[in-house]
């Protein structure tokens, strides 16, 4: 079993997790900032991998995608620092990138990768369900590795009533149908789609993300699902503020 599914079976309300871009905004930042992710309480961490045309991002997504690829991120150099920190961290790690970076690195070398780095979850918004189906749903069970779908508001029942029975880590609940960022706070319309995807009584651990940005936004999907993701909000604080006061953003959210 892995780490992630252990967590999910044994915390099933209020699980926090953040995302950020891997070398922003420095190169060699990445494993200090999921040292201090994983020391002061989140429950697992999205580590983004920049892409230069990355879809589903907003712009400040993009703005961090765009630093760590000047400052000399790739995906050999987040690998070597990941791989450093395995057995070193309790918080699970996600890899969060396009199916596009899998394919010019090498399917079978990248899911090696994965495993020597002790990556086993990873979510690739771009990779179409039935590749998923016909392909890498067996080569990622060879190597120990878990595949996040996304679902929207528009997603139809069927589809996701799919997801869940192919599941066993998380289903990520995209919570407005946009790209990531922040977005005020969560309007009637959010809270419809998170009841409606609640009734359904799916069998998986429900996680929200995109324009999560603080306590109130956190705790206000918390009662419908099962957690949620700070992205945006985690990279404009790492812009103003730097790697140093980590504590004091898990603390506004979190309140430890």
């Amino acid at each position: 079993m892995s780490s992630l599914i252990n967590l999910l079976e044994k915390k099933q309300q209020n699980l926090c997790s953040v995302f950020f871009t891997a070398g922003f905004p420095n190169l060699q930042d990445t494993p200090k900032i999921i040292k201090e992710l994983d020391a002061h309480g989140i429950d697992f961490i999205e580590v983004g991998l920049p892409f230069s045309d990355p879809l589903a991002d907003g712009t400040t997504i993009q703005y961090s995608s765009s630093v760590a690829l000047k400052n000399g991120a790739n995906l050999d150099v987040i690998f070597e620092q990941l791989e450093l920190l395995k057995g070193k961290v309790t918080a699970p790690l996600v890899l969060m990138g396009y199916l596009n970076q899998v394919l010019k690195y090498g399917e079978q070398r990248f899911c090696q990768r994965c495993k020597d780095c002790g990556i086993e979850t990873v979510i690739l918004p771009d990779l179409p369900m039935i590749e998923y189906e016909s392909h890498y749903r067996a080569l990622f069970a060879s190597y120990g590795i878990s595949n996040v779908f996304l679902i929207t508001p528009q997603t139809s029942d069927e589809r996701i009533l799919k997801i869940d029975a192919m599941t066993d880590a998380f289903i990520y609940v995209v919570a407005s149908s946009s790209i990531t960022g922040a977005k005020g706070g969560i309007s009637p319309a959010q809270i419809a789609y998170f009841n409606r995807i609640k009734s359904m009584n799916l069998s998986s651990t429900l996680i929200v993300g995109f324009g999560i940005s603080n306590q109130v936004t956190f705790e206000t999907v918390c009662d419908y699902v099962n957690g949620a993701i700070i992205g945006s909000a985690f990279i404009n604080f790492l812009e103003e503020k730097g790697t140093d006061q980590i504590q004091e953003f898990v603390h506004g959210i979190i309140g430890t």
